[in-house]
């Protein structure tokens, strides 16, 4: 098992509040900005679906390689890294040269949920920095919002998801927004959305131009981690392509079903799943480094 030689006491004795510190940041950022939450999460599964946990999508671009903010899944969309600095420079100056970035991304993704009323999940610390990014992979490995359902599946596969587990990480688009250039080909040409709801966001999001306008990915109830999400896939109102698909006739509505009619095993798997996000292949022991500052290499 990859963390064999992650530890939940990691930081027990080098840094003993630095989870405290984290959450209690977490709260502050979501409180002010609900959306942070979801940003948060965001970024974490982004960092780890490519070369794992290891903190490489916080970093800028150098001479020597292109970083992956830049990937066309990424670009003008990840948000939360001013969070993650300013949390980085509070364990800083609490214990220099200890904590991951790697490390306070995997734990603030974690407490943003709890933050927006979802569940908590055990996390195993230990994570290390990667020195370099891998911009080729982010742009290949990110399950795209334009997939089909069999890609969905083949994406998360390729990671060690399986289908259910898919379906479970696809609810965390029960908080967060998207831009009308994301959703914009389904609400003008696609036939398995609810027509009132078609009309509704077609009202701040034009056939051209306002790319940057927002929808919330669950309409219900975009602050709140609930199963809403699953809710209105069945009444054929999923905002991105992508989230219809997990309900469109094919072999994941039994799931989205499932999660629409059960809050707590929604949350129960989905936090296993996170689990399991958080350690996909992170660097341990001597690999890798502690940057001292999340967006370059020491």
């Amino acid at each position: 098992m990859v963390s064999a030689q992650l530890s939940s006491t990691f930081y027990a004795t080098s840094c003993p509040n630095a989870l405290s510190t984290i959450k209690s940041a977490i709260e502050s950022a979501v409180s002010s900005e609900p959306r942070m939450g979801a940003s948060l999460l965001r970024l974490h599964c982004h960092d780890c679906f490519v070369n794992g946990c290891d903190a490489s999508v916080l970093l800028d671009d150098t001479a020597n390689f292109t970083g992956e903010k830049t990937a066309f899944p990424n670009n003008n969309s990840l948000r939360g890294f001013d969070v993650i600095d300013t949390i980085k420079s509070q364990l800083e100056n609490m214990c220099p040269g200890v904590v991951s970035c790697a490390d306070i991304v995997t734990v603030a993704a974690r407490d943003s949920v709890v933050a927006l009323g979802g569940p908590s999940w055990p996390i195993l610390l230990g994570r290390r920095d990667s020195t370099t990014a891998n911009l080729s992979a982010a742009n290949s490995d990110l399950p795209s919002p334009a997939l089909n359902l069999s890609g969905l599946i083949s994406a998360f596969s390729n990671k060690g998801f399986t289908a259910q587990e898919m379906v479970a990480l696809s609810g965390s688009h029960t908080i967060g927004q998207a831009r009308c250039t994301i959703f914009r080909d389904r609400i003008y040409n696609e036939t398995n959305i609810d027509s009132s709801y078609a009309t509704s966001l077609k009202s701040n999001c034009p056939s051209a131009g306002g790319d940057d306008k927002l929808a919330p990915l669950d309409v219900t109830s975009p602050a709140s981690f609930d199963n809403a999400y699953f809710k209105n896939l069945r009444r054929k109102m999923g905002l991105l392509h992508s989230d219809q698909q997990l309900f469109n006739g094919g072999s994941t509505d039994f799931q989205v079903g499932a999660y629409s009619s059960d809050l707590g095993s929604f949350q129960i798997d989905f936090a296993k799943a996170m689990v399991k996000m958080g350690n996909l292949s992170p660097l341990t022991g001597k690999s890798g480094q502690i940057r001292k500052n999340c967006k370059k290499v020491n």
